[in-house]
């Protein structure tokens, strides 16, 4: 196990700088797709772990272009008892269609990608690589589904697979979207397995206010069980939500 680990280590690195390469080496045709950025407060007073009363505000990137997309998160957290805590994602993901130019699409299968996560809190780097997709579902303005093997800095290293969706739907005439995540990574000799179910249900009032872009408020809900790998400590939390897209 201490063999496969130090492996995982010394190639992750060169695996990323592989399909980085690969990205930069294309860049000539690159064209960015779309973009949205959003800026975010959540404030909710059923964590575990830590604080149960905490605010976070969290800014948002995602980006779609020809040669893959990208996604990064940033959170800072407040706890009731004042104590501040950062923490950030990146999450790029490298087309294969577009690096071999063929079509590789199949069945609900829009694309095939390499797919990599850099997190980052205060006492940990973690580095996750591995393969995503990304399918047509009817209904869905996207959803995809990622498989890695995990480089984790502060634990045992893990396989996770990652899921992310968004919904959106009307009810009588006004917008509404759900969407969210699904994390699931398998256990180890001193950590459990985890999921971490998290997902949105908003409403947008951007019209209300007189904006084009989305302004949306409404709810997170996040049922974690084993958080962070601790065995029976299961988070149901729920948060007020205010979301305003730029």
């Amino acid at each position: 196990m201490k063999r496969v680990k130090k492996l995982t280590a010394s190639v992750l690195p060169l695996c990323l700088l592989f399909a980085s390469t690969l990205s930069i080496s294309r860049s000539a045709n690159a064209e960015m797709q779309w973009s949205d950025f959003s800026l975010s407060y959540l404030s909710g007073s059923q964590y575990e772990v830590g604080d149960k009363s905490r605010q976070f505000l969290t800014v948002e990137h995602a980006s779609g272009h020809n040669w893959g997309d990208n996604f990064f998160f940033s959170d800072r957290s407040k706890s009731k008892d004042g104590s501040l805590e950062s923490y950030f994602e990146l999450s790029p993901r490298l087309s294969l269609g577009y690096v071999s130019g063929n079509d590789l699409s199949f069945g609900i299968v829009s694309d095939v990608f390499i797919a990599s996560t850099w997190e980052q809190g205060a006492f940990f780097d973690n580095y996750l690589l591995g393969l995503g997709v990304s399918l047509k579902v009817p209904g869905f303005n996207y959803f995809t589904a990622n498989i890695y093997q995990a480089n984790n800095s502060a634990w045992d290293n893990d396989q996770m697979i990652t899921l992310t969706w968004g919904y959106p739907f009307k009810l009588g005439g006004a917008d509404f979207l759900y969407d969210g995540f699904l994390d699931w990574s398998n256990s180890s000799d001193t950590q459990a397995s985890e999921m971490n179910f998290t997902s949105q249900l908003k409403y947008n009032i951007g019209g209300a206010l007189g904006s084009k872009a989305p302004v949306y408020l409404g709810l997170e809900y996040a049922l974690w069980n084993n958080k962070f790998g601790i065995s029976g400590v299961d988070e149901h939390s729920a948060s007020f939500l205010l979301k305003w897209h730029f």
